[in-house]
């Protein structure tokens, strides 16, 4: 699979982990920055960046971590059809892909140390969309966006 990265300054040195992490197991990284540690950057633009890679189709899905996770989710949200999940634990990472279709995990270098976020990512990319009556959820969930891009 390939995956997109982007990270603010809190957390190059975690993404660094991840992607080498994911590497060995065979999944193509492409990373969007931040590449500098300590350098004060703004979170959102590396959420951006990634979801937009996820809805061009330049990559399949994406990792994004700042300090929680949260800001640089709420970034990658704003783009229509991309559903970033902030995740602490390696169930919510797998729930969210089997009944909401995430396709981009986010999680807090702050927050999670780096063997949890292994266990986080890899709980995320081995799961699959259960579909069903989470198709019909999704779906409202669609509809909502829809709904308020249009303004």
């Amino acid at each position: 699979m390939k995956i997109g990265f982007g990270c603010d300054h809190t957390a190059v040195e975690l993404k660094n982990i991840i992607i080498e992490h994911l590497k060995g197991k065979g999944h193509e990284c492409v990373d969007y920055g931040t590449t500098v540690p300590g350098v004060s950057v703004n979170y959102a633009e590396y959420g951006l960046k990634v979801a937009e890679a996820v809805k061009s189709g330049e990559v399949e899905k994406g990792v994004l971590i700042c300090g929680t996770g949260v800001g640089i989710s709420l970034a990658a949200n704003k783009v229509p059809g991309i559903r970033a999940c902030v995740c602490s634990e390696p169930y919510t990472a797998r729930l969210t892909v089997l009944h909401n279709n995430a396709n981009i995990i986010a999680f807090g270098a702050r927050v999670v140390g780096s063997e949890l976020a292994k266990m986080i990512v890899d709980s995320f990319f081995e799961a699959e969309f259960e579909g069903g009556r989470h198709a019909q959820r999704l779906a409202t969930i669609t509809g909502i966006e829809e709904k308020y891009s249009k303004k």
